[in-house]
């Protein structure tokens, strides 16, 4: 057993030195299987799978791009949105959502090659909290028990 791990060893080792020729059309390593016709000496046989590779696609050297959306979910309480814009290296853009402990929070952002990534964040609660406040109770005092004799 450790004489035929050491040979698919030194195998995969002469295939990644470039000894062995690898076949240009596939661009994925072969995948090793053992041949079943060979039961006193295994044959290690190489079977390569195809790899797809998408054509190179052009390249935008001044991308833009502007893209918005909302969401208000009466249902589950879900609120959000945002609005990004690109023109070039500069994108600037906002989102907002509600947060779980009832604040919005409100992310206004930029980035640019020579300032990066710029981020506000402003949280304001939803619910206005009320403040009662109550006026002070004058103390009760109760007038002393009267001893009664029989």
């Amino acid at each position: 057993m450790a004489f035929k791990f050491v040979a698919l060893l030194a195998l995969i080792a002469a295939a990644s030195a470039g000894v062995l020729p690898a076949a240009q059309v596939y661009h994925a390593a072969p995948v090793a299987t053992y041949a079943a016709h060979a039961p006193a000496a295994a044959v290690l046989k190489t079977v390569a799978h195809p790899v797809l590779a998408k054509a190179d696609e052009e390249y935008d050297p001044h991308p833009q791009y502007k893209f918005a959306y909302d969401v208000q979910d009466s249902l589950s309480g879900d609120s959000k949105s945002q609005v990004e814009e690109r023109d070039g290296d500069v994108v600037r853009g906002e989102y907002s959502l509600i947060d779980s402990d009832g604040f919005k929070r409100t992310v206004q952002y930029t980035a640019d090659p020579i300032n990066g990534f710029n981020a506000v964040v402003n949280r304001e609660p939803l619910v206005k909290t009320v403040v009662k406040t109550v006026a002070p109770v004058a103390p009760v005092y109760a007038a002393p028990a009267a001893i009664y004799h029989h």
